[in-house]
């Protein structure tokens, strides 16, 4: 054996002794599409709501859909940073839309980070960390560059013709009140159709290699604009409203309803249509995804792709007569939640198991074969998607805090498999407990109830031990 040959033998092995990621073949790493809607409910074709979406619905044929999957937070700062960098808002300090992470936790390793580490191509296309919709349409917001190798901020027509958009409180930020528009022009002109069209651009120029892509699509996050087919698709005399009780916030302590005027006093004409908006623009983005998705079949990369689609939270549509988020009832905190690896075994399978958003970086980098940082919270769910109804999480958790100083409320939820208890301020402003075995929709408020003083003793343990009150 010659000595150029035996060196070349030798530094191979070292190589591998002391960097096997850098010799694997590019082939073998899985990329990542990683999608996430704005604001979005479980309001999906595939969840039974009455909402056209087939391109998402397909994607859930392919994957495994989570029926309980829930956010950290529901509001979309604090649940980004938590689910892009696997810690609880207490862990981010992150509890509103104005901190960054990095400034709390400078060295974390977010999950995009992690596959840059690896040496992957990282991109974001839209809305993956936060900022204000509308009016940051088009910059970087509250991003955190040190997560991406390549950046796009798509802006179309329904920034520029903002003024044309119908608000109800006009007085308010469009993005923090019901405001919709039945656009005209086409998709493509639309930020969320440019956003896809340069995702697929992306796709194109980058599929020879390992990608992790992130697209944030900015709808349904109102204001909710989508062409005026889109509209049409949902003519408002069928457009459904919450039917409720009377009495129905006669039970819910004060702090757990951030309105106190029921559906901001809109009769129900006015409420039809905001609905109507909601579901033209959840079925404009689904839109969008099938472009993504039909880029990644096309270009022969679907099999060796890890496909995710989620929301920041969850949304009210009219239930107790709230709209939009920071409430702790299921409709803000349940979010959608679909992980399609390739050639997936149990393709189209449902999980009704207890899942948190911050499992989801854990399960991606598992799936990937990538060593997650070991101090996450949340657990890896490729088990759970190997098996969909084995043994899993006994809770998850949700909070939100609201008011200043001097009044303010410190909402902490604990979501178990038949019900859901919370307490506002440590109990001292409220308890809350639903049997969902029983009252899906949250109407009976069983928390002061002495037949149920032992179901609220236990969830409290669990709460205390999961969602500490000295945490917050």
């Amino acid at each position: 054996m010659s000595v150029s040959t035996l060196f070349r033998r030798t530094m191979f092995c070292w190589l591998v002794f002391l960097a096997p990621s850098a010799v694997v073949n590019a082939a073998d790493k899985p990329n990542v599409l990683f999608i996430m809607a704005d604001d979005l409910n479980v309001s999906l074709g595939c969840y039974g709501a009455p909402v056209k979406t087939p391109n998402i619905d397909r994607l859930a044929s392919r994957g495994v859909r989570f029926d309980r999957a829930y956010c950290q937070y529901p509001l979309c700062n604090p649940s980004r940073s938590s689910l892009l960098t696997g810690l609880r808002p207490e862990q981010t300090t992150v509890l509103d839309n104005i901190k960054k992470f990095r400034d709390q936790i400078p060295d974390v390793v977010t999950l995009p980070g992690l596959f840059r580490k690896q040496g992957y191509y990282v991109a974001r296309v839209g809305k993956l960390y936060h900022y204000g919709v509308p009016g940051e349409i088009g910059t970087s917001g509250l991003d955190d560059p040190q997560s991406w190798d390549e950046v796009i901020n798509p802006i179309g027509r329904d920034k520029t013709e903002q003024s044309k958009i119908f608000s109800i409180n006009p007085k308010n930020a469009m993005g923090a009140t019901l405001s919709w528009m039945a656009a005209d022009g086409t998709d493509a002109e639309q930020t969320d159709g440019k956003g896809a069209a340069a995702a697929i651009g992306l796709l194109e120029k980058h599929k020879d290699k390992p990608f992790f892509l992130g697209v944030g699509f900015y709808r349904p996050h109102t204001p909710y604009v989508a062409p005026k087919p889109y509209f049409a698709m949902y003519p408002t005399d069928k457009v459904a409203l919450p039917v409720e009780p009377a009495d129905d916030r006669s039970d819910i302590p004060r702090p757990a309803l951030p309105v106190q005027n029921p559906n901001y006093g809109l009769d129900q004409q006015k409420q039809k249509e905001a609905k109507q908006a909601y579901y033209a623009t959840v079925s404009f983005m689904d839109t969008q995804v099938g472009l993504v998705l039909d880029a990644l079949d096309r270009l022969g990369l679907a099999d060796k792709t890890i496909v995710v689609f989620v929301s920041d939270h969850g949304y009210h549509l009219g239930e107790h007569g709230l709209w939009q988020k920071m409430t702790l009832f299921e409709e803000a905190s349940r979010v959608p939640l679909i992980i399609a690896p390739p050639k997936a075994r149990n393709a189209g399978k449902t999980s009704p198991r207890l899942v948190e958003s911050i499992d989801i970086y854990p399960t991606i980098a598992e799936l990937a074969g990538l060593n997650a940082p070991a101090n996450l919270p949340g657990k890896s769910m490729v088990k759970l998607i190997e098996s969909p109804e084995i043994p899993w999480k006994n809770a998850a958790y949700t909070q939100v805090r609201r008011g200043n100083k001097a009044d303010s409320a410190v909402g902490r939820s604990v979501r178990t498999e038949r019900y859901r208890y919370t307490e506002w301020n440590g109990g001292e402003r409220g308890k809350e407990l639903y049997d969902h075995e029983t009252d899906p929709r949250e109407f009976t408020n069983l928390a002061n109830r002495p037949e149920h003083a032992e179901i609220v003793k236990g969830h409290k343990t669990l709460l205390d031990k999961g969602l500490p009150l000295s945490a917050q």
